[in-house]
């Protein structure tokens, strides 16, 4: 019997574009971690940007469970893509990424661009940005898995997440 064809496509130029599109325009994303006391793991929601480079960021308090997770196990995963309000949520486009997490010191050189960014990005947390116990962490991609709707699967390369689209997102 011969083997079944892989559902997976090979990666173009259209799969590169929807997840930048994905990334660059999530606000917010399902971060999963292993939570450091039991190993199980723990799914959270987390604000999302991205910095000048497009890798995706998140600010989060020292006081969360999973920033004590991320420290002690900087691998993770996020999901980005919401469906729409109307059809079946499986047709919707989503993109889970494996990532590590780089913790941004406040003295870091980069550091105010990225308070800068954030806030044009999530401008309500002009809140709490400064506060002592935030952060801003890089969710560095180290692949990821693209399901742009039925029948549309792809695996891609950190090199092909940190493209620029060719339509010309910023982000």
């Amino acid at each position: 019997m011969p083997d079944a064809p892989s559902p997976i496509r090979p990666t173009d130029a259209e799969a590169r574009d929807l997840a930048r599109r994905l990334i660059d325009t999530a606000r917010f994303a399902a971060l999963a971690v292993r939570n450091p006391e039991t190993g199980l793991p723990a799914i959270s929601r987390i604000a999302l940007g991205t910095d000048a480079e497009g890798c995706p960021v998140t600010l989060i308090s020292t006081l969360s469970q999973h920033t004590a997770a991320l420290r002690a196990h900087p691998q993770a995963a996020i999901l980005v893509g919401e469906p729409a309000s109307r059809g079946d949520p499986l047709t919707h486009p989503r993109l889970s990424l494996d990532v590590r997490a780089e913790f941004v010191p406040r003295g870091a050189p980069d550091h105010a661009q990225l308070r800068t960014r954030w806030l044009s990005l999530q401008p309500k947390a002009r809140l709490y940005v400064d506060f002592a116990d935030f952060g801003f962490v890089r969710l560095v991609p180290e692949g990821a898995a693209l399901n742009g709707g039925f029948g549309r699967a792809y695996l891609l390369t950190p090199a092909d997440l940190m493209a620029k689209p060719r339509s010309g997102t910023d982000g």
